[in-house]
């Protein structure tokens, strides 16, 4: 008998409820960090519609000294001007007249849309 509990003592493994308690960290870790990552990922998503809508402010100037007047459309301003946007970043209301520019651009994946006049506009949202 005592030579049977011996052979049950030098048994190697986790028990059942070691291996539940490590699950139940393991979910509770993944309960805090997946809302965590969320928020992260839409923060960067509106910080690339607000980056490419700067660098869109410089190509509408670039596009005045070419022009004399200020761009209507954003594929006016797209290579040429040097305005490369970021995947599905989409810009909305793009009105240039002789002598300013309205623009406001947004990503899919965001909560912001960010809105710039110019020239020497600040960009808000």
């Amino acid at each position: 008998m005592i030579a049977r509990l011996n052979k049950v003592r030098d048994e190697k493994g986790f028990t059942l409820i070691e291996l539940m308690i490590v699950i139940a960290i393991i979910g509770i870790l993944a309960a805090i960090a997946i809302p965590q990552f969320a928020a992260h990922r839409r923060r960067s998503c509106n910080s690339s519609a607000k980056s490419d809508l700067r660098n869109a402010c410089t190509a509408q100037e670039a596009y005045y000294l070419d022009k004399t007047t200020y761009a209507n459309a954003i594929g006016d301003l797209i290579g040429t001007y040097g305005l490369f946007t970021s995947d599905k970043v989409k810009f909305i209301n793009v009105r240039g007249v002789i002598d300013t520019y309205h623009m406001e651009a947004y990503h899919t994946s965001g909560d912001v849309t960010y809105t710039v006049t110019g020239p020497g506009g600040n960009i808000g949202n």
